[in-house]
C-alpha cells in the first residue's frame, strides 16, 4: 500500500529531524510526548515543514535514508521544493 510518507520536522532549536509514518498527526504528537525517536529527548518538536506522501514502507524507508545523508541546506531546499506536500512550508530560518 502506497499510504506512507516521508515528513521533516523543525525543532525549537531550528534543528530538522527525518522520519516515516502512516500518520503524522499521530506521529507528530508521539514526537511531541517524547515516545518514538530518542533524538527528541533532547529537541522539542516545533512544527511539520515537510511531507511526501505516496510511499510504500520500503520505498518511505529509502527515502528517509536519502534525505539524512543530505546537508542541511540541502533539506531546506527540499522544503522549500515544489514536491513538498505542506502548502506553507517555509521553515523559519528561511523566510
Amino acid at each position: 500500500m502506497m499510504d506512507w510518507s516521508v515528513y521533516i520536522i523543525q525543532c525549537t532549536n531550528d534543528s530538522l529531524y527525518t522520519g516515516i509514518t502512516n500518520n503524522i498527526q499521530r506521529r507528530f504528537s508521539q514526537h511531541l510526548n517524547k515516545r518514538g525517536a530518542k533524538f527528541f529527548r533532547g529537541h522539542t518538536p516545533k512544527k511539520v515543514v515537510y511531507i511526501e506522501n505516496g510511499h510504500t514502507r520500503s520505498s518511505a524507508s529509502c527515502r528517509e535514508a536519502a534525505i539524512k545523508k543530505q546537508s542541511r541546506v540541502e533539506k531546506l531546499h527540499l522544503v522549500m521544493s515544489g514536491i513538498n506536500e505542506i502548502h506553507d512550508h517555509k521553515p523559519d530560518d528561511a523566510q
